[in-house]
């Protein structure tokens, strides 16, 4: 029998405030443990909550660019149950009044543009850290670090929509590539801003009965989503070939032998007994504050992209690479309009700009923090259009430029090199070119006369790269018709 996997993400995003959700503590990750701290997010009796404006602000934004219907009125829950990184014994999240329903997002998988489903997204506070790791007595005892305690969240739960793991991680990619993009979080999943569970079941190909799931707990990578899926579907189909049960169980992932462990089994709703937050007032967003959060959104990366190709005629790979990431986007809108091409933008700045940002490992959080200014660059590329200077001279240029700051047309003023288009130093560059090669000759006028391309490059390499391509080609076709 054949199976149809079933899968649905549910997605744990760290706001990017600089407080936490119901105190004033610093969210800053890296401090020394349990120095994050205060009596409100260590649960200390006595203690009250107070709602962190900005990261429901956040939230809305994240609900807006994913389509979602923001509720009128949400109420935060107490999640009950008793953990060592969990002081109070309980979080604080939300249940059955979630801040936002309905949406959706549109991914690209095996040549497939999918919509998939949003169920909802809540708000809710993180829980501490247990270190297992680094201590004298690691092998006896686990440390626990509070930082995290209270860090706001929200969860972005899918609807079971996604049929493939390879579904899965292009969902995951442009979910993370969509909440970077519009500010609410910077997707750093080694420091656990970006948290994934997904659930996963088998049901026989042609059925609609959805089958019995097992979630997977704290994927932290595109990679290791794809792979602890993979591996769960082999484990489920076995099973069910085998005429065996899948149990409803929450199981962990080990990416060192790719597979998955039995953790515990799975919880239902009433296990955590909710009930609604006495310390917090329901949540009412006004009408007024949605519509402000909506009119500063930005444009989205899949919308970007599309307006890339359609304006600035950029092939449909340019456009995925220069819209994966928003300042680079920014800065390659700037070359373009700077320049007046859009595609040999493109190239200048996926070639040479993002080699640079490897090479000095360079963190762009906006285009200002690329040495080089946009505008800039797009007159190196404008000099290369109107022939000022070679493609080959270029790239020389671009590197002084961006080592020094300045403008391109003093360089090449100053180091004279400038585009030769005098015929007279370019036709006695041909003729010393075709004497030095009697042999290529003898074979151009044979017939080879894809040989052209090699006394082309010699011509050029003898004028140090500064004479202007067409007219070495235009010149050396009319020389070599006559030898």
């Amino acid at each position: 029998m054949e199976y149809e996997p079933v899968i649905g993400l549910e997605v744990h995003c760290q706001l990017l405030t600089e407080s936490k959700i119901f105190c004033g503590c610093s969210t800053r990750f890296g401090n020394p443990p349990n120095t994050n701290v205060c009596p409100v997010c260590l649960g200390m009796p006595g203690t009250l909550p107070v709602l962190n404006r900005r990261a429901v602000e956040f939230a809305l934004r994240a609900s807006l660019a994913l389509g979602c219907d923001i509720q009128p009125l949400s109420i935060f829950a107490r999640k009950n149950y008793f953990y060592p990184d969990l002081p109070k014994g309980y979080q604080i999240s939300m249940y059955d009044r979630p801040l936002s329903v309905g949406g959706h997002l549109d991914v690209e998988a095996g040549g497939q543009t999918r919509r998939i489903g949003i169920t909802r997204i809540h708000m809710e506070e993180d829980a501490g850290k247990l270190l297992h790791e680094g201590f004298p007595d690691s092998d006896r005892k686990s440390y626990v670090d509070f930082n995290r305690s209270g860090v706001p969240l929200i969860e972005i739960v899918s609807e079971p929509d996604l049929r493939s793991p390879e579904e899965a991680h292009a969902y995951y990619f442009s979910l993370r590539s969509a909440l970077v993009y519009i500010g609410v979080t910077d997707g750093n999943m080694e420091e656990g801003s970006l948290r994934c569970d997904a659930n996963v079941s088998l049901r026989p190909r042609g059925q609609t009965a959805l089958g019995t799931k097992a979630e997977l707990k704290n994927l932290n990578s595109f990679k290791f989503v794809q792979h602890a899926l993979e591996h769960e579907i082999r484990r489920q189909t076995d099973l069910l070939s085998r005429g065996q049960k899948v149990a409803q169980e929450t199981r962990l992932y080990d990416p060192a032998e790719d597979r998955t462990y039995a953790m515990r089994s799975k919880e239902e709703a009433h296990d955590y007994r909710y009930f609604p937050e006495p310390d917090l007032l329901p949540l009412r967003v006004e009408t007024a504050w949605i519509d402000e959060v909506r009119d500063r959104l930005p444009e989205l990366p899949a919308a970007r992209r599309q307006r890339f190709v359609r304006e600035w005629g950029l092939k449909e790979q340019s456009a995925h690479v220069l819209t994966a990431s928003r300042p680079i986007a920014d800065y390659f809108e700037a070359v373009a309009t700077a320049a007046g091409d859009g595609q040999a933008a493109a190239n200048w700045v996926e070639t040479e700009i993002l080699r640079k940002i490897k090479e000095g490992k360079i963190e762009v959080r906006q285009p200002a923090d690329i040495p080089l200014a946009p505008e800039r660059l797009g007159k190196i590329v404008v000099m290369i259009k109107d022939g000022t200077i070679s493609g080959k001279i270029a790239k020389d240029v671009f590197e002084m430029v961006y080592a020094t700051g300045k403008e391109p047309a003093d360089i090449v003023r100053e180091r004279g090199l400038g585009q030769v288009t005098d015929e007279g130093p370019i036709r006695a560059a041909i003729d010393r070119v075709i004497a030095e090669n009697p042999g290529q000759l003898a074979k151009y006028r044979a017939g080879k006369t894809a040989l052209l391309g090699f006394f082309v490059g010699q011509v050029l390499k003898a004028t140090g790269g500064k004479a202007n391509p067409e007219l070495v080609n235009r010149l050396l076709k009319e020389r070599l018709g006559k030898l």
